[in-house]
């Protein structure tokens, strides 16, 4: 569990490797009018309308379900600077993923506050623990089961059950939402576990995908969509899961 310290890197090896720079957290993207941001998963050098820095080799990949992004759990990575639930009292988080098993310990979308006193332009490698929220999943033979989790100043929960598990290799929606009061996840608009927590916002940051933000426990699979909601959703509000596997 770790908490990005740093902001992200300088814009001068940024435009190196991506022709542009990246705004400070304070001015990353704001949610659109209904107060949700949609990240697809389509494009390398931009997600969200954020840049992005990307390291080992994701693919791109064109899937019956759309376009989606791979990583070969080794080294894929994809950071973007942008925590887009800042702020926010309750919220949703969303996404379609594909996990393609391998390793146990998996972590593939990780929202991380930043330090108040790091000044913008750099980037820590390897951040202490801080307030976050992400998804991991546990892979177990051919079937894998979700970890979602959130901690903060007065808040501390992992929603994880290793009984109730799920395919790998195939398309799955995973949910997690905070209504003010009550935690709970879900695996295909199916719920999975719930708690009370004394949530508190979060402040602006930076996010990875494929990875933690300290890179480790690299994620086997593909990402194929993400929604972050400022409002608790119920399952009938979710986006769809793909008609096809």
């Amino acid at each position: 569990m770790h908490k990005l310290t740093r902001s992200f890197w300088s814009c001068a090896a940024l435009a190196l490797a991506l022709a542009g720079c990246v705004a400070p957290p304070s001015k990353q993207l704001a949610p659109t009018a209904a107060g949700t941001t949609v990240w697809q998963f389509d494009d390398l050098r931009r997600v969200g309308g954020a840049a992005t820095r990307v390291e080992g080799d994701p693919q791109v990949i064109q899937t019956a379900a759309g376009p989606a992004m791979q990583f070969d759990g080794k080294d894929d990575a994809l950071f973007i600077e942008s925590h887009p639930l800042a702020g926010a009292r309750e919220f949703t988080i969303e996404a379609i993923f594909r996990p393609d098993g391998g390793a146990f310990e998996q972590r593939w979308l990780h929202l991380a506050e930043a330090a108040d006193d790091v000044p913008a332009g750099t980037y820590s490698p390897v951040p202490p623990s801080g307030p976050r929220m992400l998804f991991e999943i546990r892979v177990v033979g051919d079937r894998w089961y979700l970890d979602a989790f959130a901690t903060g100043p007065g808040y501390n929960k992992a929603l994880i059950v290793p009984e109730k598990t799920f395919p790998i290799g195939q398309w799955h929606h995973v949910a997690q939402v905070y209504d003010g009061r009550t935690y709970r996840s879900y695996v295909d608009g199916v719920l999975q576990a719930e708690a009370d927590i004394a949530f508190q916002p979060q402040g602006p940051g930076y996010a990875s995908v494929g990875t933690r933000i300290n890179r480790r426990d690299y994620f086997n699979g593909a990402v194929l969509s993400a929604r972050f909601t400022r409002s608790a959703l119920t399952p009938e509000q979710f986006m769809r899961k793909p008609a096809v596997d």
